[in-house]
């Protein structure tokens, strides 16, 4: 009998995505092949506490349940307790958000020794701050949306003309604006400004999550993402088109909750040649910031269709109405399938790693 693979399944965290990853995890465990792996489910809590695997099947069942005891301290560093964890053959973080995709994560496991589902340290780290996703973009010449960047201590001057509603318009060619946390995901922090009522309030909103905001144009057209599967030689999925009857932006309600207005169209109704463009500069993007594993990549259509790189998601939402998996449907891997080629991809490139040198041959 063939011995199953061991998997830790890691959700949860100190994010403000935290309630994503509980259902992504749990979709994640009632879709996992079971003839072929053995899922360890880890649970931290929102508060950064590691709990048992009793309690973390528990949330799984019900996301309202709360652990009383956590079994360790509250510190997300504690998950290097899973190096004393033999029996787990690789990991599969869920954790979105910041601690989660951001590199910390993923540098832990490194430091533990242990294959784990998706990108590396490197990849995590500069996807998950728009600002420089948007840079290395430009690089490989796929567009993207103008932007002004505003740092911490540039907010905390009051006389800097980045306070200024209509001296960043002017810079930006547009009244309509969306101010966003750097680093950050799943439009946590991120307000439509389209006046001076509110850019204000925009701004004070975003630097609650981090010390680098972006004001960006906003783009009017269609929004669409497409899926990237895979380590040396990545695969693309279709294109999807975010449809929302209410007529407002993609929100974190309409991403996630059951009583959102959007719907997914899946193929987007485009024309071929533009979907070819958006597949063409998500594999680009996918390249240049050395991705592994997957990603989602999300882009704007200008009215004259031009296609304007939006963001990429490292660790896109596993849920019953997420797009990455809907992609990979839709061009023939189901959602059991896809959780064990990503877990393949993880044990293919840690199998790789082992072949290189860290000191002089």
């Amino acid at each position: 009998m063939t011995k199953k693979t061991q998997v830790g399944l890691i959700f949860g965290g100190n994010s403000s995505e935290y309630e994503v990853s509980i259902t992504s995890a749990g979709n994640i465990y009632k879709a996992i092949d079971k003839d072929k792996f053995d899922v360890h489910p880890i649970w931290i809590t929102n508060a950064g506490y590691m709990t048992s695997e009793e309690d973390s099947f528990k949330v799984l069942e019900d996301p309202s349940y709360m652990v009383e005891k956590p079994s360790k301290a509250a510190n997300l560093s504690n998950i290097a307790a899973l190096a004393d964890r033999p029996e787990l053959d690789v990991l599969f973080p869920i954790v979105h958000g910041n601690l989660g995709e951001d590199g910390v994560l993923q540098g832990l496991f490194r430091l533990i020794d242990k294959p784990f589902v998706g990108v590396d340290v490197l990849a995590a780290s500069v996807t998950m701050d728009k600002e420089f996703s948007k840079i290395l973009a430009q690089r490989v010449g796929v567009p993207v949306a103008k932007w002004v960047t505003i740092k911490r201590y540039e907010y905390d001057d009051a006389q800097n003309p980045k306070h200024d509603y209509q001296w960043v318009s002017q810079q930006l060619g547009t009244n309509n604006l969306f101010v966003k946390p750097s680093n950050q995901g799943s439009s946590v922090g991120i307000t439509h400004v389209v006046d001076d009522s509110n850019y204000a309030d925009a701004l004070a909103e975003a630097f609650k999550y981090d010390d680098k905001v972006l004001v960006e144009e906003g783009i009017v057209g269609t929004e669409v993402e497409t899926a990237v599967l895979g380590n040396d030689q990545p695969i693309v999925s279709g294109v999807g088109q975010i449809i929302n009857a209410a007529n407002s932006w993609y929100d974190y309600d309409n991403k996630y909750s059951n009583a959102s207005t959007t719907t997914l169209q899946i193929p987007a109704q485009i024309p071929d040649e533009v979907a070819q463009k958006v597949r063409d500069n998500a594999l680009k993007i996918y390249r240049v910031t050395e991705c592994s594993g997957m990603a989602r990549i999300d882009s704007m259509l200008r009215e004259d269709g031009e296609v304007i790189f939006n963001e990429l998601n490292t660790l896109p939402g596993f849920t019953n109405i997420s797009m990455y998996p809907k992609l990979f449907e839709e061009a023939g891997i189901s959602y059991s399938d896809l959780i064990t080629k990503l877990i393949d991809l993880a044990m293919e490139r840690y199998a790789h790693k082992k072949t290189l040198l860290h000191k002089h041959d």
